[in-house]
C-alpha cells in the first residue's frame, strides 16, 4: 500500500552534492546510511497537516554563492523530522472519505515530502536555493573568469573542449570531487572572457573502459546543429551574450485570470510556409491573431531542444536550452515579453516524465552503464519507456532533484514563463507509467505498490517550489489516470497541480464521430463525460489538441467534413449537406466541451477554424516533407471561404466568458438531457445554454428551467448567420420567466429549477441567454449593446498595444522608449485619420461579432472601467 519504499537516504549520494572546497563536508559511511533508512522507514506513519503546513512555504536562511554548500548527510538526528505533533488529519481526507482507507499512503509520502524538504533547509539553504543550480551547474561566471561544473560520477577523467582550445583539453583538465563533480575555472585573458560568447563546447570524459567520449554539457544553456550536414551531431553553446546583445524585459507579467482560456501553439509549424517558424515571427504575426480571438494564456509546446523534430519535442535532448531550430534564447524572451504586453500569459509545456534515448546529443549520452545513484535514470527495465523509447529518471537521486527543480526555475525566472503543463505525468506516478493499464477508477489502483512515490514527492517539491517562487503561476497536469487529490494542494496532502487536462473528453468525441450515427447520440452520456471530474479539483477542458491533429487521426472537422473542406468551403457556392452540418457541429462540440468540461478551456493551433490537414512533421516516412507541418493562415484570412465562420465563433465563446466568467463558476446544473428530442440545458453561472443536437428538428416553445425570475435575452447564437447558421433565432425577443412548482420544493419545480421560460431551439444549434439587468435598463433606456461592440470601444487601445510590442526591439537603441513614444504617437495620428479601423488580422472576426453577443448597456463610466479593467477584475 506504501508505493515505492526506495528511501532517499538508503542510497549514499541521495543526499550529495557539489562543494570543491567545503570544509564542511563529511564522507557517509554504509552504516549511516542503514541507519537513516531505518529510522525513516519507522517513521512513515507520522506525516502531519501541521507539519505539510509548516514546511510547504518556510522562510529559509541564504546561502551566499560564493561559498560552497554541502548536503552531505550526516548522522545527526536534527536532519529528521521527528515531530511528536497530532498527525492525524490529513486535509485531503476530509474531501473526499473515501480516500481515509489509504491514510497510510498519504502519511507516508507527505513524511518522505517534508523530510526531503528538511535536508534542502539544514543543506542547500531551502528548496528555493537547492533550485538555484545553474548558477553553479555549467558555465557560470565567477570572480575574473569561468567557471564549468558537471555532474558526472562515473568518469575517469574529464576536461572542456570547445572552439576556444581547438578542441584540444589536454590543458584544460577537470577535477573531481567526493560528489563526483567535475570542475575547472577558465581565468579570463586579456580582460576578455577566454571562452566567448556564441561559441562551441563539449564535456570530454574518460569512462570506465577507458574510452574518452564527448557529450554536450547536460545544463547547457543553448545547442546548435550544422544545417548543412544531414543528420550532425549537435554542439553546446557558451551562451553569455554582452549587455547590448541581452533581451531586457519591458512589460510586466498579465495577472492570473479567473480560468485560463489556453491556445495550445508549437512556433515550428505556426509559418503558413512549409518551414519552420521563428520565435520573432510568431511573436509578431501569430500573437495578435491569438489575441484577437480573446484568449487569455498562450501554450507553448517543444520549447526545450530536442535533436528529432518529429519528437513534437516530447524527446528533449538539452533541458536548459531553448529549441534553436526558431532562433536564439534572446528571440524566445522577445516572443514572451510580446506576449505580456498583448495580455497574454504564456505557458511552457515542460517534460520532465522522460529523457531523449539519444547518446550523442542528450542527456542519457552521460549514462555508461553506471548505477541509479550515479546516474540521472533508473538502470534496467525501470530505467527505460518502451513505448516511448526513451529513458526514465530516477526522482529518489539528489542531483536529478537539483537538475529538475532548477530547471523550472531557469524557465520561469530566466524567460518569464507563467507558468507549465506537466507532460506525461502519468507515466511518472506509477511504476508501470499507465501501459496498458485501464484505470476504472478504483482507489486501490492509485495508492498502491504501483505507485512511485518518489516521482509524486518530486511533483509536489515542483510546486511547492513553483508556487513559492511565483504564486500566480498556472500549472497543469496531463494525466489520463484520474489520480485523487493531483489537483489539491501540497498542504492538504495533495500533489499540488492547479489544473489536470479532462483527457476524457476528446476521446469521447472521437467515439462519437467514429462510431455512432447522429441519432444514436446520448445526452445523457455525453453530459455524465463532460461534467465528470472530481470535486474540487479543476480541469481544463478540450474537444481536441496537437494529439488528435497528429498523422494516422483527424481533427474534429476532418471527421465531420473530410474531403469537402478542400472542394465545399466557398460561401459563393450553397453549403452541401456534409458542410452544412459540419459548421454546425463543430461550433457545438467546441463550445459544450467549454462550456460544460471544465474550470478552464484548450485550443490547439489552428482547429479554432477547422484547419483541413493532418499535422505530420518532417520524417523518413514522408521523405522529410514540411508540407504539412504549418497552419493555412491564409484559409481563415480569405473572406470568402467558410473557415471564418468558425473561427469567428470561436473568438466569440471566449468573449463571452471574457463577459460574463461563467467558466470560473461554481454554478454548474444540467437541468434537462432530452434522449428523444436530442437537446442538453445547463446552466454555468447565471446563464443559460441550450443545445440542440437533433439533426432535423426544430422546436418552437421549447420550455428550459432556470434558477433566476426575470428577463432572459440571447448571448450568443451558433445559429446566426455571421457564424455560417441560417438566421433563425431572433435575437431582440425577450424571454419572461414563469414560476415553476412550490417555492423551496425542488421536486415540484420543472426540471428541479424553481422558473422556466420558453425558446427556439433549431435543429443543431447552440443558444446562450443571459438575464437582463432591469435595473440597469430603467437608468439607462431599453437599448443594449453587444460584447463585440464593447470589445471594439477597446479596438483602438488594443491596436497601439500591438504596435507598440511589434516595436520592442527595432526602435532606437539609445532610448528605445523615446523611440515607440514617437512611433505609438505617430500610430494615433493614422488611426486618428482612419477612423477606429482593426487591423486586418482581425477583420473577418470583428464583421461577424458584430450585435451578436448581447449585454446590458453601460454609461460612460462603466465603459471607461471596462476598458482599463484586468482580467481578475
Amino acid at each position: 500500500m506504501l508505493g515505492s519504499l526506495s528511501l532517499l537516504a538508503a542510497t549514499p549520494f541521495a543526499f550529495r552534492s557539489f562543494s570543491p572546497s567545503s570544509n564542511n563536508n563529511r564522507s557517509l559511511s554504509s552504516g549511516t546510511n542503514h541507519q537513516i533508512a531505518k529510522q525513516l522507514a519507522t517513521e512513515s506513519g507520522r506525516g502531519s497537516q501541521k507539519l505539510l503546513r509548516r514546511h510547504v512555504f518556510p522562510v529559509y536562511r541564504r546561502v551566499s554563492y560564493g561559498s560552497p554548500i554541502s548536503a552531505v548527510m550526516i548522522d545527526d538526528s536534527s536532519t529528521i523530522t521527528t515531530s511528536e505533533e497530532n498527525t492525524q488529519n490529513i486535509g485531503i481526507l476530509d474531501i473526499d472519505s473515501a480516500l481515509r482507507p489509504f491514510k497510510d499512503h498519504f502519511q507516508y509520502r507527505i513524511k518522505k515530502f517534508v523530510d526531503q524538504k528538511n535536508l534542502f533547509e539544514n543543506y542547500e539553504g531551502g528548496l528555493e536555493e537547492f533550485a538555484k543550480g545553474y548558477l553553479r551547474f555549467g558555465f557560470n561566471r565567477e570572480e575574473d573568469g569561468i567557471v564549468y561544473r558537471e555532474w558526472a560520477p562515473a568518469a575517469q577523467e574529464a576536461q572542456v573542449v570547445g572552439d576556444f582550445n581547438g578542441w584540444d583539453g589536454s590543458n584544460h583538465k577537470m577535477e573531481k570531487n567526493e560528489f563526483g563533480v567535475w570542475s575547472i575555472k577558465i581565468p579570463d585573458s586579456e580582460g576578455n572572457p577566454a571562452i566567448p560568447h556564441n561559441s562551441r563546447v563539449k564535456f570530454r570524459f574518460k569512462h570506465g573502459d577507458g574510452v574518452w567520449v564527448d557529450r554536450i554539457p547536460a545544463w547547457i544553456k543553448y545547442a546548435i546543429v550544422d544545417p548543412t550536414r544531414f543528420g550532425a551531431p549537435y554542439d553546446g553553446v557558451h551562451w553569455d551574450p554582452p549587455p547590448s546583445e541581452r533581451y531586457e524585459f519591458k512589460y510586466p507579467r498579465p495577472p492570473k485570470p479567473k480560468a485560463p482560456r489556453i491556445y495550445e501553439a508549437h512556433v515550428g509549424m505556426s509559418s503558413s510556409e512549409p518551414r519552420i517558424n521563428s520565435y520573432r515571427e510568431f511573436a509578431d504575426d501569430v500573437l495578435p491573431r491569438i489575441q484577437a480571438n480573446n484568449y487569455n494564456t498562450v501554450q507553448l509546446m517543444a520549447v526545450m531542444e530536442h535533436s528529432y523534430y518529429a519528437s513534437f519535442g516530447y524527446h528533449v535532448t538539452n533541458f536548459f536550452s531553448v529549441s534553436s531550430r526558431s532562433g536564439t534564447p534572446e528571440d524566445l524572451k522577445y516572443l514572451i515579453d510580446k506576449a505580456h504586453s498583448l495580455g497574454l500569459r504564456v505557458l511552457m509545456d515542460v517534460v520532465h516524465s522522460h529523457a531523449s534515448n539519444n547518446v550523442t546529443d542528450g542527456l542519457n549520452g552521460f549514462d555508461v552503464g553506471q548505477s541509479s545513484q550515479e546516474s540521472y535514470f533508473h538502470t534496467g527495465e525501470r530505467g527505460y519507456h518502451k513505448l516511448w523509447d526513451s529513458r526514465l529518471f530516477n526522482y529518489g537521486n539528489w542531483e536529478v532533484l537539483r537538475f529538475l527543480l532548477s530547471n523550472l526555475r531557469w524557465w520561469l525566472e530566466e524567460f518569464k514563463f507563467d507558468g507549465f503543463r506537466f507532460d506525461g505525468v502519468t507515466s511518472m506516478l506509477y511504476h508501470h507509467h499507465g501501459i496498458n493499464m485501464p484505470f476504472t477508477g478504483d482507489y486501490n489502483e492509485y495508492f498502491s505498490e504501483a505507485t512511485d512515490v518518489d516521482a509524486v514527492v518530486y511533483l509536489m517539491l515542483a510546486n511547492s517550489l513553483i508556487n513559492n517562487i511565483l504564486p500566480d503561476a498556472t500549472v497543469i497536469a496531463e494525466d489520463v489516470s484520474g489520480m485523487p487529490g493531483l489537483g489539491r494542494p501540497v498542504s492538504e496532502g495533495g500533489i499540488g497541480f492547479d489544473y489536470r487536462l479532462a483527457m476524457a473528453i476528446p476521446d469521447k468525441w472521437i467515439d462519437y464521430l467514429k462510431n455512432k450515427n447522429d441519432e444514436e447520440w446520448s445526452m445523457m452520456d455525453l453530459s455524465c463525460s463532460l461534467t465528470n471530474r472530481r470535486y474540487t479539483e479543476k480541469c481544463i477542458s478540450y474537444a481536441e489538441s496537437h494529439d488528435q491533429s497528429i498523422v494516422g487521426d483527424k481533427t474534429i472537422a476532418f471527421f465531420l467534413m473530410d474531403k469537402e473542406m478542400y472542394s465545399g468551403m466557398s460561401c459563393l457556392t450553397d453549403a452541401s449537406p456534409t458542410i452544412d452540418r459540419g459548421i454546425a457541429l463543430h461550433k457545438m462540440i467546441h463550445f459544450i466541451t467549454m462550456a460544460l468540461g471544465g474550470e478552464g478551456y484548450l485550443n490547439f493551433m489552428g482547429n479554432e477554424f477547422g484547419h483541413p490537414e493532418w499535422i505530420d512533421f518532417p520524417r523518413e516516412g514522408n521523405g522529410w516533407s514540411y508540407e504539412k507541418c504549418r497552419r493555412q493562415w491564409t484559409l481563415v484570412d480569405t473572406d470568402h471561404l467558410r473557415y471564418k465562420f468558425m473561427n469567428a465563433f470561436d473568438r466569440a465563446m471566449n468573449a463571452l466568458d471574457d463577459k460574463f466568467s461563467f467558466l470560473s463558476s461554481t454554478k454548474q446544473i444540467v437541468s434537462c438531457t432530452d434522449e428523444e428530442n436530442k437537446v442538453i440545458v445547463f446552466e454555468r453561472g447565471d446563464l443559460v445554454f441550450v443545445f440542440n443536437f437533433h439533426p432535423e428538428n426544430t422546436y418552437d416553445g421549447y420550455k428550459v428551467g432556470c434558477d433566476l425570475p426575470g428577463k432572459y435575452r440571447v448571448a450568443l447564437d451558433s445559429d446566426a448567420w455571421e457564424f455560417g447558421g441560417h438566421g433563425r433565432v431572433g435575437h431582440d425577443v425577450d424571454h419572461f420567466t414563469s414560476p415553476e412548482g412550490i417555492p423551496g420544493v425542488p421536486e415540484t419545480n420543472f426540471n428541479n429549477r424553481p422558473n422556466s421560460f420558453k425558446v427556439l431551439s433549431p435543429a443543431r444549434t447552440c443558444v446562450v441567454y443571459y438575464k437582463v439587468d432591469e435595473s440597469v435598463e430603467e437608468t439607462n433606456g431599453i437599448n443594449v449593446i453587444s460584447v463585440s461592440e464593447t470589445l471594439e470601444m477597446d479596438a483602438s487601445k488594443q491596436k497601439n498595444a500591438e504596435e507598440s510590442a511589434i516595436l520592442v526591439d527595432h526602435g532606437d537603441k539609445e532610448n528605445p522608449q523615446e523611440t515607440n513614444d514617437r512611433d505609438t504617437a505617430s500610430f494615433d495620428e493614422e488611426l486618428q485619420k482612419d477612423g477606429a479601423k482593426q487591423e486586418s488580422i482581425e477583420e473577418p472576426a470583428a464583421s461577424v461579432l458584430d450585435k451578436k453577443i448581447v449585454g446590458s448597456k453601460l454609461d460612460e463610466p462603466e465603459v471607461e472601467e471596462m476598458e482599463d479593467r484586468t482580467p481578475d477584475d
